[in-house]
C-alpha cells in the first residue's frame, strides 16, 4: 500500500508545483535559468565549504582562500563586457550552454590542481566562462515571461542562486569529508555536463523584445506598472529616452545611455553591495559558525538548510509581493520592497552576531536570510523595466561589472580584516567584527534606494517611449 502510494504522493507534488510555476512549459523554462544560477554559486558554495581541507592541503590563509573565490569575479567583470554584447546580437541558448561545458571544464582541471597557483589559474578561467550567465538569463528572462510577472519569476529563477550555494556548502562539504575536496570539484562539473545538454536540447531561444511594451499594447492593454505609470501620468525623463536605434550603438554608446538612467543607477550600487555581503558571508559563513557557536559537521547539515529556506522563503516571496502591490497603484513597489528588505535584514543580523547561543541566533538569522535574498527579485525586474529590450544584454553586463566587483573585494576583504583584528587567530573572533563591520552597507543600501521611488516612473515611462520608438529586435 505504501510502495503503491508513494509514486502518486510525489506525481501529485510535482503536478502542484508545475502548476505554481505556470504550466509545463513555464515550469520548464524556470527550472533551466535557476539551475544555471544554481551552478554559478554551487562552486563559491564549495569553496566556503572545504576551507579547513584547502588550508591543510594547499598550506593557505583566511586571505588567500578570499582570492580564491575573488578570481571568478574578478575574471568575469572584465569578460561579461563582451559577453554582453554577444548576447544582445547572436542566439543567447548555444551562448549559454556553451559557457556550462567549458565551466565544467575549469572544474576538472582545478580538482586535479597540486598547488595554490594551479588552483588559482583554474579559478581565473572559471570567472571568464562564468560571466555569460547574467546577461544571457536576464535577456531570456525579459523576452520569455510577460512584463506583470516580472518580479515573482525573478524570484524564482533566483531561489536557484541560494540552492546552488546552499547544495555547495552542504553536498560539497560532506563529500570532501568522505573523499576529498577534488571529488567535490568534479562532482560539481559532472552536474555541469548535464545541465549543459538540457540547456541546449529544451531551453526556447525567444525573440528580441518578444515582452515589450509595444508588444504588450498589440495583446490589449499595457502590463501592470507599465499600466499604473501611464494612469498616474508620469512624464518620461528626457535624458533616459533613446535617440538611437539600440542595435547600431556601440558599447560605449550603450554604457552612457544606461548609466544615464537615474533608477538603473541606483539599483547598480544597491545590488552590488547586497552581492558584496552576500560573497563573504557564503566564503567565510561555514568557517564562523564552526567557531562562534561549537557547531560540528552533523549540526551544519541541518542549520545550513535550515538558514537556505529561509533565503528561499524570501525570494519566493518578495517579487510577489512588489508585483501585487504594483497592481494595486504602488508604481514604486519595486524599489520600495528592497528597499525595507535590506534595512530589516541588518537589524535581524545585528543581534545573531552578538549572541554566542546558536539557538537564538539561528531564529534571527533564518529571517535576516530570508531579507537579504528578498531584495533581489524585484531589484532584477527593476532593471528590466527601464531599460530598452535591445539594450538588455549590455546593461546587464555593465551591472555585472560592478557586482562581480563587489563580490571578489568581499572574500578577501573579510579574509584580510579577520586577520586584521585578530592576527593568527583562527577561532574566528575577527569574522566576528567583520561581519558586524559588513552590516553598515546594508543599512546605507535601505537609504540609497529610498532615493530610486522618485526616478522610477519616469525611467519607466522613457522605457516605454523609447520601445515605441525602436521596436524593431
Amino acid at each position: 500500500m505504501i510502495t503503491a502510494q508513494a509514486p502518486r504522493g510525489w506525481g501529485r507534488a510535482v503536478d502542484a508545483l508545475t502548476r505554481r510555476l505556470g504550466g509545463p512549459r513555464q515550469a520548464r523554462v524556470v527550472l533551466l535559468l535557476a539551475c544555471v544560477l544554481a551552478l554559478n554559486t554551487a562552486d563559491s558554495g564549495v569553496i566556503g565549504a572545504i576551507v579547513e581541507q584547502l588550508r591543510t592541503s594547499l598550506h593557505i590563509d583566511n586571505t588567500q582562500v578570499g582570492v580564491l573565490t575573488a578570481a571568478p569575479s574578478l575574471v568575469g567583470a572584465v569578460a561579461t563586457v563582451p559577453v554582453g554584447m554577444l548576447t544582445d546580437r547572436v542566439p543567447r541558448v548555444p551562448l549559454l550552454a556553451g559557457s556550462i561545458l567549458l565551466w565544467s571544464a575549469a572544474m576538472v582541471v582545478g580538482g586535479l590542481a597540486t598547488s595554490y597557483d594551479w588552483l588559482l589559474t583554474s579559478r581565473v578561467a572559471l570567472g571568464a566562462v562564468t560571466a555569460t550567465a547574467g546577461p544571457t538569463v536576464a535577456s531570456l528572462t525579459g523576452d520569455l515571461f510577460p512584463h506583470r510577472e516580472r518580479a515573482g519569476i525573478y524570484g524564482r529563477i533566483l531561489a536557484g542562486e541560494l540552492i546552488g550555494a546552499g547544495f555547495g556548502l552542504v553536498v560539497g562539504g560532506n563529500v570532501a569529508a568522505a573523499l576529498s575536496w577534488r571529488v567535490s570539484f568534479w562532482f560539481v562539473a559532472v552536474l555541469g555536463l548535464l545541465l549543459a545538454a538540457a540547456v541546449w536540447r529544451l531551453l526556447p531561444e525567444p525573440g528580441r523584445g518578444a515582452q515589450g511594451p509595444a508588444r504588450a499594447d498589440a495583446r490589449d492593454g499595457a502590463e501592470a506598472a507599465q499600466q499604473a505609470v501611464d494612469e498616474s501620468g508620469v512624464r518620461p525623463r528626457p535624458e533616459s529616452v533613446l535617440r538611437t536605434d539600440p542595435s547600431r550603438m556601440t558599447l560605449l554608446q550603450a554604457a552612457r545611455h544606461v548609466l544615464r538612467i537615474r533608477t538603473n543607477v541606483i539599483i547598480i550600487v544597491a545590488s552590488a553591495i547586497g552581492y558584496f555581503f552576500f560573497a563573504g558571508l557564503r566564503t567565510f559563513a561555514i568557517v564562523f559558525v564552526q567557531h562562534r557557536y561549537g557547531v560540528g559537521r552533523a549540526e551544519l547539515s541541518l542549520l545550513v538548510p535550515f538558514i537556505g529556506l529561509g533565503a528561499l522563503a524570501g525570494v519566493l516571496t518578495a517579487g510577489r509581493l512588489a508585483d501585487r502591490l504594483v497592481r494595486r497603484g504602488r508604481v514604486a513597489a519595486r524599489v520600495l520592497v528592497p528597499s525595507a528588505a535590506y534595512t530589516a535584514s541588518a537589524l535581524l543580523f545585528l543581534p545573531g552576531l552578538l549572541t554566542t547561543s546558536a539557538w537564538l541566533a539561528m531564529p534571527l538569522f533564518f529571517l535576516a536570510a530570508a531579507a537579504l535574498a528578498g531584495a533581489n527579485p524585484p531589484l532584477d525586474a527593476v532593471r528590466l523595466d527601464v531599460v530598452h529590450f535591445g539594450l538588455w544584454g549590455r546593461a546587464e553586463s555593465i551591472r555585472t561589472i560592478l557586482r562581480m566587483l563587489g563580490e571578489a573585494v568581499a572574500p578577501v576583504l573579510f579574509g584580510w580584516l579577520s586577520g586584521v583584528f585578530a592576527p593568527g587567530d583562527h577561532s574566528g573572533t575577527g569574522l566576528d567584527r567583520v561581519f558586524l563591520l559588513a552590516l553598515i552597507p546594508l543599512l546605507v543600501n535601505g537609504l540609497i534606494l529610498l532615493r530610486a521611488r522618485r526616478s522610477y516612473p519616469a525611467d519607466v515611462a522613457a522605457a516605454m517611449e523609447s520601445e515605441r520608438r525602436f521596436t524593431a529586435a
